[in-house]
């Protein structure tokens, strides 16, 4: 098992998220089989052939019993993934009786398992009792991909993992471009634009990770440089317009993702446009982030009265 530090989890937890975006369809299978072929010796891929097809299956684990199924769409259809469920587990239990334990629904949604779904696993189990059911998305692929090796991990997202020697360091030049970016992209829809006092809590009242919490941490020893920009600007309402802005791109895209790793993911790709790449802009996209975060334009402010001990664990 590969030991990562901090600054090289957060990239391949970035890089992993922008290849899921992109995986749809045989490349997401494709993906998926050399991943779990890198970490199973036991896993057996299996590829359609001819008349008979793939037998309900995408893949097997031989010594624990796990068949996968996988679903990839580019758009996802609630019918389709439906059909696409009743139909391998059809196939499955017809002709491959006895040869799985557990039935494995793969899917590349971000956003998370939808709601259907979710009912199609819990009666699946219902009407077969012997059988565990579970499903497996981006998230439970990530953890799969940190349990490899450093240069499998760097094959599976075809990319060296270059941030060892990261230095925390950063001025405006850094940070200008992705300014400039937010000015010269805002949607100019209605969101929130006023600057509150930022609360303690706001965190764990946010559910943030642990990864994510450190991250917006060191950003915040560098907002003093957002407010140095803004400060130069000649028109003086442009960090209310980008805040506006933001806020109101947040507010849309909360409603979308209910995890709020992939709700960070959304805002990073806003702030840095085709800006990402190098580490220093990294940790410029964070900069940023933690400056729109202190000044409650993103993310939700705990209620009056609300305290710490009432959030839930933070996630690990």
């Amino acid at each position: 098992m590969t030991v990562l530090n901090f600054q090289e989890r957060m990239f391949v937890r970035s890089m992993h998220r922008d290849l899921m975006a992109d995986l749809h369809g045989d490349a997401f299978e494709d993906y998926f089989h050399r991943l779990m072929c890198a970490r199973y010796p036991d896993f057996v891929q299996v590829r359609t052939h001819g008349s008979i097809g793939d037998l309900g299956a995408d893949g097997l684990r031989l010594h624990n019993g796990r068949l996968y199924a996988c679903y990839g769409p580019e758009t996802f259809d609630v019918r389709r993934v439906g059909g696409k469920f009743s139909s391998d587990l059809a196939k499955a239990l017809a002709k491959r009786p006895g040869e799985f334990k557990a039935f494995v629904f793969v899917y590349n949604d971000a956003r998370g398992l939808h709601p259907e779904v979710s009912r199609l696993l819990a009666q699946a189990r219902i009407q077969h009792p012997v059988l565990e059911f579970e499903p497996m998305g981006p998230p439970h692929l990530l953890r799969k991909l940190f349990e490899l090796v450093r240069e499998e991990i760097e094959d599976l997202l075809h990319s060296p993992i270059q941030v060892q020697d990261l230095v925390y360091g950063i001025g405006l030049e850094d940070l200008a471009p992705l300014l400039e970016h937010l000015m010269e992209h805002r949607r100019r829809a209605g969101g929130q634009a006023v600057a509150r006092e930022i609360s303690g809590s706001k965190m764990d009242y946010n559910k943030l990770g642990v990864d994510e919490r450190e991250m917006l941490r060191q950003g915040m020893r560098y907002t003093h440089l957002v407010d140095e920009y803004y400060q130069g600007r000649t028109d003086v309402t442009e960090r209310d317009e980008v805040a506006a802005d933001f806020n109101a791109y947040y507010r849309q895209i909360a409603d979308q993702y209910r995890d709020p790793e992939d709700v960070i993911g959304e805002l990073q790709k806003y702030v840095a446009g085709n800006q990402r790449g190098r580490p220093a802009m990294e940790v410029a996209v964070w900069v940023v982030l933690a400056f729109f975060f202190e000044t409650c334009d993103i993310f939700e402010e705990p209620p009056p009265g609300w305290i710490a001990a009432a959030a839930q664990s933070v996630r690990p």
